[in-house]
């Protein structure tokens, strides 16, 4: 399978990366923007000013407005838009691609309604179509600076991993393979949750010890609630699992950790997200998940504190004490298995 051209759906921080990192291979790359005065304004600057200012972008890449010049004649697509809206601009995309196109899921969100991720959706909105997913611990503006980044392509499919691996491996963006498409999608998702409490715990003058042992429960609650939905557990020992909880768990530069942060000084929750101006996928996770764990029983201390923080104003401390009481025994719950990562 190859390809001359490969399109990038959304124009946001991480979209704009793998187009760069795509165009710097020597692809023409198809870039879909919402807004049609800021695909103009790429064009003539070669800049997206509003979510990466002063990054250059390579003159392969050019932007539109227009759905249909974007994906045509590109046998390899990104699908980089929020989960809210994910459905409906797939909805917009199919009827122009190519019959053999490859469908890549890079949005770390879970449909509203019907629980569904987002390659499911692409599944769903195109039956005909290849697909993975794109997750790890990757923020958009370290990508930029060229920063060694490592990520997984995850698909049933080898030729996708294959496709994915040999247009965007550079020698700072290190591509990895996972056949655990569902369980590589749920960690990048359920990270968020996580995210939001560390910046919270961060806010309430908690230390590194605290960060240290967020993180390890949280991967513990991550592995269970995946094994619950079909998940491989060992999958979350993986970068788009404990690769991409560390980091967001560690750093203002995610969205997720600085809405946690502002929550924790006190910030109201509306005034927090407008103060962000970019989707912080977390606040809807972390409702979606909490009903979810109920309906199937799953005990998740951490995910559970927060929602009710969010959706219940429940004391910010008592985050903390989700850390504290009533937890499970055990350490490490979980086995290693054989034969489920593709190097």
């Amino acid at each position: 399978m190859s390809t001359s051209k490969v399109s990038v759906i959304g124009g946001g921080s991480f979209g704009t990366v793998i187009a760069n990192i795509t165009a710097e291979n020597g692809y023409e790359v198809g870039f879909w923007m919402r807004s049609a005065s800021r695909a103009e304004e790429l064009n003539r600057s070669h800049e997206n000013s509003q979510y990466l200012p002063n990054y250059r972008l390579n003159e392969r890449i050019v932007a539109t407005h227009d759905m249909a010049a974007a994906v045509k004649d590109s046998c390899l697509i990104f699908v980089a838009v929020p989960s809210s809206s994910f459905r409906q601009v797939v909805r917009d995309m199919v009827p122009h691609i190519p019959a053999d196109a490859v469908l890549v899921s890079t949005t770390k969100g879970i449909e509203t309604g019907s629980f569904d991720m987002m390659t499911q959706i692409l599944n769903q909105e195109a039956p005909n179509a290849k697909v993975g997913v794109l997750s790890g611990p990757n923020l958009a503006m370290e990508i930029a600076k060229k920063d060694l980044t490592g990520t997984v392509i995850a698909s049933p499919d080898d030729d996708v991993r294959e496709l994915v691996k040999s247009v965007l491996k550079s020698k700072y963006f290190r591509v990895y393979a996972n056949n655990d498409m569902f369980g590589v999608e749920l960690g990048g998702s359920l990270k968020n949750i996580y995210a939001i409490i560390a910046g919270i715990a961060a806010a309430l003058g908690m230390g590194h010890n605290t960060n240290s042992m967020l993180v390890t429960r949280a991967l513990t609650e991550m592995a269970r609630f995946g094994k619950e939905l079909g998940a491989d557990p060992m999958t979350f020992l993986g970068l788009a699992g404990v690769g991409d909880l560390v980091v967001t768990c560690s750093t203002p530069l995610s969205r997720n950790y600085r809405i946690g942060l502002a929550l924790g000084k006190g910030t109201p929750l509306k005034e927090a997200i407008a103060e962000l101006g970019q989707v912080a996928e977390g606040v809807n996770t972390v409702k979606l998940v909490q009903e979810k764990a109920e309906e199937l029983g799953v005990y998740m201390p951490l995910a559970s504190g927060l929602y009710k923080i969010i959706y219940e104003n429940d004391s910010l401390e008592n985050i903390i004490s989700s850390l504290m009481l009533s937890e499970l025994a055990l350490d490490v719950e979980f086995a290693a298995n054989e034969d489920k990562v593709l190097d």
